[in-house]
């Protein structure tokens, strides 16, 4: 709907945010970390506990488990007025968390100084919380969305999808290809500019190329002359690579919230100002600076078994994402700075995308928000990590992240992604689920 007409439950004692803090902890406590191997303890856990959550309100879910314990879950809710489903989609696997680095247990879920902790606080069961916390008091109310809701929780989201989403949208498209739209993670956060809220809607991602070079070269005795080394090659590369300077490229996405970020300063946005807009964000300028240009940082490295023995071959791992519309620029700048004698094979290669920034959907975003924090400013952004999304965009969806939360200004947000001590505030949880039951109720 175009214009706004929210259907909420008219009981006073209705809170949807009521459950969020719980339901959080709970999920927390599930350890589903994920080291992207065979290790772990995979997701089932997590999946058969939504699914309980689930069930006590009526809504029926169904588990895909493509190997032992690697488990999504799908379920449909609400419906009725003849409208394509919206998709909101979430991920039960976290990355690993070593105890001894934190201040509390990384799965204990505590809560201590105003904070939920532990690992996937805010990547993701926060936003998994805060969705099952509104479908359960809606319907428990009977207040179900008249545009049906296909939820979604995903495994292996961490590892890039692969027996999760990748799995429901190439083995099971017949539970999610209706779909038209979807709203997952990492959108909907604020960020404080010049005494001004600004709320983040991610609008596009950058691709993706988990990369491992190789060189390749004469073995031989470390007191000799080698002029054939494969460590020096590739160290040479990994070097190049590590240090280059890739210049700024502006997408639509960031175009419109560079526009948003200079009115606040009072000036207008440029391509030579870009980086000067970006430190405006304070923290949050080590993801944003990344994401108006390519980015490719060596992450791993291993060659040789004695000290005195040259060996055949040295390899390195590099993570390099890529803006919408310059992937030919990337790998051709990699492969120039690498040189002769570099191998390069693609771990994980993953399309970047964008979305236009308008329609009802984002209509429904910014209103939800605005109702909540009517002075804020609602924009969206180019996302520099990778979601699930990226599969579901191949079934043709508009994609969105939309995981409400009002932040404090002097919160270090983007540090507690994959971070020790992560951590999100009880009361951002609490605003971010009265935020999504309005949304639900203006989609």
């Amino acid at each position: 709907m175009s214009q706004t007409s929210e259907r909420r439950p008219e009981d006073p004692s209705y809170d949807p945010a009521g459950e969020v803090v719980e339901l959080c902890r709970e999920l927390i406590r599930i350890d589903t970390s994920n080291y992207g191997d065979a290790d772990g303890p995979g997701e089932r856990k997590a999946a058969e506990y939504a699914a309980t959550l689930l069930d006590e309100v009526g809504i029926e879910s169904r588990l895909y488990e493509p190997e032992p314990g690697r488990t999504s879950l799908v379920a449909r809710w609400g419906g009725g007025d003849g409208r394509a489903p919206l998709l909101v989609h979430g991920h039960l696997d976290v990355v690993p968390a070593a105890g001894e680095d934190w201040q509390v247990d990384p799965f204990s879920g505590e809560v201590q100084d105003g904070f939920v902790w532990g690992r996937g606080a805010v990547d993701m069961k926060d936003f998994d919380a805060m969705l099952l916390s509104v479908v359960r008091a809606r319907a428990r109310a009977g207040a179900a969305p008249e545009r049906e809701v296909v939820i979604c929780l995903t495994a292996d989201e961490e590892a890039g999808g692969h027996k999760g989403a990748e799995v429901i949208v190439e083995q099971h498209p017949d539970e999610i290809a209706d779909c038209t739209e979807a709203i997952g993670e990492v959108g909907g956060f604020s960020a404080t500019i010049r005494g001004r809220r600004v709320y983040l809607i991610e609008a596009a991602e950058k691709g993706m190329a988990w990369m491992k070079l190789t060189a390749r070269g004469r073995a031989g005795h470390g007191s000799m002359i080698n002029t054939d080394n494969a460590v020096t090659r590739l160290s040479g590369a990994v070097a190049r690579i590590g240090a280059h300077q890739w210049p700024v490229r502006l997408t639509p996405t960031m175009e419109v919230l560079l526009a948003a970020v200079a009115d606040l300063a009072g000036t207008e946005a440029t391509p030579e100002n870009a980086e000067a807009l970006i430190d405006e964000f304070g923290s949050a300028a080590r993801m944003l600076g990344a994401v108006i240009r390519n980015t490719a940082n060596p992450t791993q490295l291993d060659a040789g078994y004695k000290v005195n023995v040259i060996p055949t071959e040295a390899t390195a791992h590099v993570d390099g994402r890529f803006l919408p519309g310059f992937e030919d620029e990337f790998f051709d700048t990699l492969r120039e700075l690498a040189g002769d004698g570099i191998e390069f094979d693609h771990l994980s290669h993953q399309q970047p995308w964008e979305m236009p920034y308008d329609g009802d959907l984002v209509a429904a975003m910014s209103r939800s928000l605005l109702a909540e924090d009517p002075d804020a400013v609602v924009a969206p952004y180019l996302m520099s990590g990778g979601t699930d999304a990226k599969h579901f965009t191949k079934l043709g969806m508009r994609s969105y992240g939309f995981a409400p939360l009002r932040l404090p200004a002097d919160l270090d947000f983007t540090a507690l992604f994959h971070g020790v001590d992560e951590r999100v505030p009880v009361d951002a949880l609490e605003f971010g689920a009265r935020v999504f039951d309005r949304f639900l109720g203006d989609i």
